[in-house]
Parts: C-alpha cells; sequence; structure tokens
C-alpha cells in the first residue's frame, strides 16, 4: 500500500500577507453596506442561485442598474 503523503502547507506567509494586502491597496475599493436584519441571507441565497458571489452580485446589480438609468 501506499503511503498518504501529508502537505507540507503551514499557511499563509509574512511574505503572502504582505502580498495580498498590497495588491488590494492597488487595485480595489470597499464599499460597505447596511441591510435590513435578515436581507443579507436573501441577497447570498440569491447571488449563490446565480452561480456569483455575493460581491460579483452587487457590483453586477449596481452596473446594470448605472446602465439602465443612463439610458433613460
Amino acid at each position: 500500500m501506499q503511503e498518504d503523503k501529508k502537505s507540507a502547507y503551514t499557511g499563509q506567509t509574512d511574505a503572502r500577507r504582505k502580498a495580498s494586502a498590497k495588491y488590494l491597496k492597488e487595485t480595489v475599493e470597499d464599499v460597505r453596506i447596511r441591510v435590513p436584519k435578515g436581507q443579507k441571507a436573501v441577497i447570498k441565497e440569491h447571488a449563490e442561485k446565480q452561480g456569483e458571489s455575493m460581491n460579483a452580485f452587487v457590483i453586477r446589480a449596481i452596473d446594470e442598474t448605472m446602465e439602465r438609468d443612463r439610458s433613460k
């Protein structure tokens, strides 16, 4: 029988954390929204049904609404 090899991965290194933080700082901005209690679960469930993350769904919803508003 073949022995199971264990992964040598022990978690993120400091260098990986710093690189990730730098990448996020240079490429994205945070926008915080507040929703009524229970609405987050509804949004998350809907996004999952669409095959999206909540973040992707919210971005798509904003983009589609802005596009629709421009064509008024």
